[in-house]
């Protein structure tokens, strides 16, 4: 059977969880309202609880409303028909044979997503074996992926022995279809950037993903990870490197991947650690009129854990075109701002008349912001009052926003058998090399953990020795 045969079941273990009601599902209900899915999907929830057949097409028909609501009479008729397909499969996950007996009866090729706690989704990994699974099964895998290189490596070991790299989907839902091409094709369709990009004319690179929002009931799993592993070691690495490859041959998943892979390789925090990172947590304070208590009195929070929800970690790649360039990886919780975007910042003119005041000497600033999908180009101009007074102005278009929710594009891809934006193996080894440096660092306490108050840009101190974005 081919890996590219069209997918004739979705199973989700874990179908009764939150993960599944508020973004697996809805992201689903796009991809078959607009015509996207296969044809004869079958959509099968799984879990511990105690539901019915009928418990889970109720929960398909929640999850499906508002997307049947704006569908047109195709589109209806497609959901309607995922609906009534849909069955649930009461699973014991530490059965593994049961399980094993529950797959094989669901009709192939499937697709197995894991929506499960990181620990449960490991030890059902760990419990399947050679051969257990049916030709042609595509296995999916929420970040985090492993919790050092150590356990990636041996996780990537387990998945290898049950079915080949390409059927193996580790999802990055930040960094979708939409932001890969938006990035690729601002860098390489245009003369007037590809040329300078490099460290020749830029000066440094930030790439940023500040949040106002706080845990959101995500203590359990938020308290073990902290900023450094929930967002930097995945969405932000990654989001780097396609901003910092070379030009690839095609857009063809081999391509982009294996230059993505060469820079991580390359790249690397400077040892002195004090320096190159930065941790802070938030204490009580105020986001858009409303108090927010500290992290560390958050329910679920153990204070002594020292978790961190503010992490920068400045990354050097060492290869000719971005040797001595930072790369600034920001993310933070609680924040007064929310800010999802890459700033280019280019270094400035080599000479600049004599004459000229105001913004003079200023390089110019290409920000990529990723949500809402728009492009902003800083440059300084002649102002209106005075030919001789420099002012920054600013160029802005849109760029392509998706049809699909992030969600809805990682399954387009699992549906489409397309692993081009999910995470290869060795790229989450890199990953994590990158990151477990600092993580130990940070545990010997080499890094202060510094505070600042909800609802601010972090550490009053900080803002001095950083850039204004």
């Amino acid at each position: 059977m081919s890996e590219t045969s069209p997918l004739r079941t979705l199973l989700i273990l874990g179908g009764t969880g939150d993960l599944s009601q508020r973004l697996l599902l809805p992201g689903l209900a796009r991809i078959i309202g607009s015509g996207r899915a296969p044809s004869e999907l079958a959509v099968v929830g799984s879990g511990s609880r105690e539901w019915t057949d009928d418990d889970w097409r109720n929960r398909l028909t929640e999850a499906f409303a508002a997307e049947r609501a704006e569908a047109d009479d195709d589109g209806r008729q497609a959901l309607d028909t995922t609906v009534k397909g849909g069955s649930y499969l009461r699973m014991d996950l530490r059965d593994p044979e049961q399980l094993v007996a529950d797959i094989r009866d669901l009709q192939t090729p499937l697709a197995i997503y894991f929506a499960l706690p990181p620990h449960l989704a490991q030890s059902t990994i760990e419990a399947l074996m050679p051969g257990d699974l049916p030709e042609g099964t595509r296995l999916v895998m929420e970040k985090p992926f492993g919790s050092d290189q150590a356990s990636a490596r041996e996780l990537n070991r387990m998945l290898a022995a049950l079915v080949p790299e390409p059927n193996i989907y580790r999802v990055d839902h930040f960094l979708g279809m939409a932001t890969v091409m938006n990035i690729l094709g601002l860098r390489f369709a245009n003369r007037i950037l590809e040329p300078v990009w490099n460290n020749l004319h830029i000066e440094r690179v930030d790439i940023l993903f500040d949040e106002e929002l706080g845990l959101e009931d995500r203590a359990k799993y938020y308290d073990g990870a902290g900023a450094l592993r929930d967002m930097i070691q995945s969405h932000l690495l990654h989001t780097m490197a396609f901003m910092a490859i070379g030009p690839p041959a095609t857009l063809g998943e081999r391509d982009l991947r294996d230059l993505v892979a060469a820079t991580l390789r390359a790249a690397s925090v400077p040892q002195n650690y004090a320096e190159s990172t930065r941790r802070a947590r938030w204490t009580a304070g105020e986001i858009n009129g409303e108090g927010i208590p500290g992290y560390a009195e958050s329910p679920g929070v153990d204070p002594e854990l020292k978790t961190e929800t503010l992490a920068v970690v400045q990354i050097r790649i060492n290869n000719e075109r971005w040797a001595g360039v930072p790369f600034i990886l920001r993310s933070g919780k609680a924040l007064g701002k929310r800010r999802q975007e890459a700033v280019v910042t280019f270094k400035p003119v080599s000479h600049l008349p004599d004459g000229f005041t105001g913004d003079a000497g200023k390089g110019a600033r290409l920000r990529i912001s990723f949500t809402p999908a728009v492009l902003d180009l800083e440059l300084d101009v002649n102002g209106p009052d005075s030919i001789f007074t420099l002012e920054r102005t600013e160029l802005s278009a849109p760029m392509h926003k998706s049809a699909l929710t992030p969600y809805g594009e990682v399954l387009d891809g699992i549906l489409s058998g397309n692993p081009l934006v999910s995470v290869r193996a060795d790229i989450a080894e890199e990953c994590w090399r990158i990151v477990d440096p600092v993580l130990q660092a940070w545990a010997n306490d080499e890094v202060p953990l510094e505070t600042y108050p909800a609802g601010t840009m972090g550490p009053p101190e900080w803002k001095s020795s950083q850039p204004d974005l």
